[in-house]
């Protein structure tokens, strides 16, 4: 078997999956999500969001973390240690464990990926 290179671009040929924070976490308005999963195999899935302003709290399970990559519109996450504004160009990583708000600015566009650190 050859596996095959997944490219994370283009969306317009998938039916995006469409939701919003659960209630009790939403904090600052009810934003309307869409995600886009292109890759999902094991302990890893990748693909692209994009999300409307506003906030809420988020929980990350000790066995799962984020790396999300920003192409466009402004996100801040509040977490223990302060505040941390991403724009364009830069992304972040959401470690095991966090707990925390995460606030969109600006409507986002975002590439991510998740990952089980237990699997």
């Amino acid at each position: 078997m050859n596996p095959t290179v997944v490219l994370i671009d283009r969306t317009a040929h998938l039916t995006p999956v469409h939701d919003q924070p659960r209630e009790d976490r939403r904090v600052e308005g009810a934003p309307h999500r869409q995600t886009w999963t292109l890759h999902e195999t094991g302990p890893m899935t990748a693909g692209i969001c994009a999300c409307e302003v506003g906030r809420w709290r988020i929980v990350f399970p000790p066995g799962r973390q984020e790396y999300f990559h920003v192409l466009e519109g402004q996100v801040r996450l509040h977490g223990p240690a302060g505040a941390v504004d991403i724009g364009p160009g830069q992304g972040g990583v959401i470690p095991p464990g966090f707990e925390g708000e995460f606030e969109v600015l600006a409507p986002v566009r975002k590439h991510f990926v998740l990952v089980d650190v237990n699997g």
